[in-house]
């Protein structure tokens, strides 16, 4: 693979890092406690889906640093060895916890009364987004899980092709 095109695949990675650490020391908190200013019966519900938000983030941090590893494992012209399925693995890993905390959200949100300063649009938005968040997830993971398996195949080949050379 193209050693620019390696590099700036990890420019990409660090920003969209350093950008969910900002999300997660400021924005998500910050956030959170406007809402509860706005809207003061909010408050129960402020922690809990701030450390959810915090978590989620994190679950993409992860798979952002396997990629890393795995951009590493591609220079190296090493993709083809068990150590990559365990990469993979992580960005599965990461994908399904990750999917799983949107489907908490989405049920809590659903079977939840959570009071609602207006007509409740606000809750029906972060229904959709949150069920979005878990189709997006879910589809993400099983894709993964398809790619996984042409990894496997790629690298029996290649270890076919190894020992007829």
């Amino acid at each position: 693979m193209n050693r620019v095109f390696i590099t700036a695949l990890r420019v990409g990675i660090v920003t969209a890092v350093l950008a969910g650490l900002f999300a997660q020391a400021v924005v998500i908190p910050t956030t959170a406690a406007d809402e509860v200013d706005r809207f003061p019966p909010y408050a129960p519900f402020a922690t809990p889906y701030v450390i959810v938000a915090i978590v989620g983030v994190a679950c993409v941090q992860v798979a952002l640093a396997a990629t890393w590893m795995l951009l590493a494992m591609v220079r190296r012209d090493a993709i083809f060895t068990p150590l990559a399925f365990r990469w993979v693995d992580v960005i599965i890993g990461s994908a399904v916890v990750g999917t799983l905390l949107s489907v908490g959200v989405t049920g809590h949100l659903a079977l939840a009364h959570i009071p609602s300063p207006d007509d409740g649009m606000e809750l029906i938005g972060a229904l959709a987004a949150a069920a979005a968040c878990a189709g997006a997830g879910a589809a993400f993971a099983m894709l993964v899980v398809v790619m996984r398996g042409l990894l496997r195949k790629a690298t029996g080949l290649q270890t076919e092709m190894a020992g007829v050379v």
